[in-house]
């Protein structure tokens, strides 16, 4: 006979407790912990199937040459090539970003090229879903569209159809009947989770999830859900402005700091082949408190543009306020320009913006900001044209050198750029004519070299 057992779970980081407790010893967070219900059941002897016997290594046929094209090259390049065959991937971001626009895309590409796919979701119905389509131009016969939130019976549908591609959308809405909890609790959101994965692995079907974010940003639920599956793809961007960026948190089966550009626009999203162009457009070159920076991501170099304000204040705390930057990062280089050069920001408010709301990740970028800053703080305007500034600071106030730095260098050659500053000891391995490239040792000299 199965036991009934109820217990507490917080609902943010999974722990599990055999009384409510206000605040989880997991996560520290409050009133997290919700009673749910488990049906406890007797061990059986496990049964031995031939699919999962043990196999020498030299005799498994891998997977790599078989990745799906989901005809969209952006979301291609942060997969790692494509979709696996088997592979669980959960994609999550803010509501209205575009996460099911860019299913629904690429739902309708495999169905047009490798057959039928499936698009369960729970949070729509079938109408919904065909105006976007309609929208979008998604018409292929193999596309199948359903609305349903019992995994059961999704699984099922997979089992008669067989498809080549598998959505759900989302998991917070998916639950087994096995579970008493409520769909979205992390009871649910782990068996759940866990059947989606058997039926891709045992059928070789690629799926894709889709998640719920947190007010903060962060995703939604059990952080165990990030651990079962095999990629983790975070969509960013503000609402309010037409491009999106698709960001590999976790994969797998390739690089995790690749990004991929979209577009929004009336027909769907859109792929952005030149990143760096799209950033820039609308930038006014040699302006106070404004630097071009050079950063990679992944394996392609961007250019973005980095704004600060320095203004006095009277409150006894100024304000520090970073945007698409580390806020540790800022207060080490305000300390560097305090303690090397004399810039002292004490009694003004600090703000440092990338334009677009591309985050930026790595310290690439550390001699742009400083630069910036320093502009701002100073009222002046950079005397060099249309001028990039590539770097990581130290504690020492020395310029320490970038990987990659040629690249970036070639970037801000195609992109018409005049000048560049750089590491003086990346100087020697850059072989690029036509920009006129300036090594610099310190803070101090870059100062010097642009104000």
């Amino acid at each position: 006979m199965a036991k009934i057992k109820n217990f507490y779970v917080c609902q943010s980081c999974g722990y599990e407790s055999a009384k409510w407790l206000g605040r989880c010893p997991g996560c520290s967070s409050w009133n997290s912990m919700v009673e749910e219900i488990k049906n406890t059941k007797p061990e059986r002897e496990a049964i031995v199937s031939s699919s999962s016997s043990p196999k020498r290594i030299g005799n498994i046929v891998s997977g790599e040459k078989e990745r799906y094209d989901t005809g969209i090259q952006e979301l291609n390049r942060v997969l790692g090539g494509g979709l696996v065959k088997g592979s669980l991937t959960l994609i999550s971001g803010d509501p209205g970003i575009g996460k099911s626009t860019l299913l629904l895309q690429t739902a309708n590409n495999i169905a047009l090229k490798y057959g039928k796919v499936l698009y369960a979701s729970g949070e729509e119905s079938e109408e919904q879903i065909k105006i976007r389509g309609d929208r979008l131009g998604a018409s292929s016969d193999n596309l199948y569209i359903v609305s349903e939130t019992n995994v059961g019976v999704i699984a099922r549908y997979v089992e008669e159809m067989q498809p080549a591609f598998v959505i759900i959308d989302s998991i917070q809405t998916m639950y087994k009947d096995t579970v008493a909890s409520a769909p979205g609790s992390v009871s649910q959101v782990r068996e759940c989770s866990n059947e989606l994965m058997r039926i891709g692995k045992n059928n070789s079907i690629p799926l894709f999830i889709v998640a719920h974010v947190t007010k903060q940003g962060e995703l939604a639920g059990p952080r165990v859900l990030e651990h079962m599956v095999d990629t983790v793809l975070t969509f960013e961007g503000e609402r309010t402005e037409d491009f999106r960026v698709l960001r590999t948190v976790k994969n797998r089966f390739g690089t995790t700091s690749e990004i991929g550009v979209f577009e929004m626009n009336s027909q769907g999203l859109r792929e952005v082949y030149d990143p760096s162009g799209l950033f820039l457009q609308e930038t006014n070159f040699n302006q106070e408190g404004s630097i071009i920076i050079g950063i990679m991501e992944g394996t392609r170099p961007l250019l973005v543009e980095v704004q600060a304000l320095v203004s006095d204040t009277k409150i006894p705390v100024p304000r520090r306020t970073a945007l698409g930057v580390d806020y540790s990062r800022i207060s080490l280089i305000l300390a560097v320009l305090e303690k090397k050069n004399r810039v002292y920001f004490y009694s003004s408010d600090v703000y440092v913006n990338v334009v677009g709301g591309l985050n930026i990740d790595g310290t690439t970028a550390d001699l742009g900001i400083a630069l910036s800053l320093f502009s701002s703080s100073k009222g002046v305007c950079s005397k060099i044209e249309k001028v990039v500034a590539v770097g990581e600071i130290g504690l020492t106030g020395e310029i320490r050198p970038v990987a990659n730095c040629d690249r970036i260098v070639n970037e801000a050659k195609k992109l018409g750029f005049k000048n560049i500053v750089i590491p003086y000891r990346n100087l020697d391995k850059i072989t690029i004519e036509g920009i006129n490239v300036i090594g610099v040792n310190t803070l101090k000299e870059a100062i010097n070299k642009v104000f």
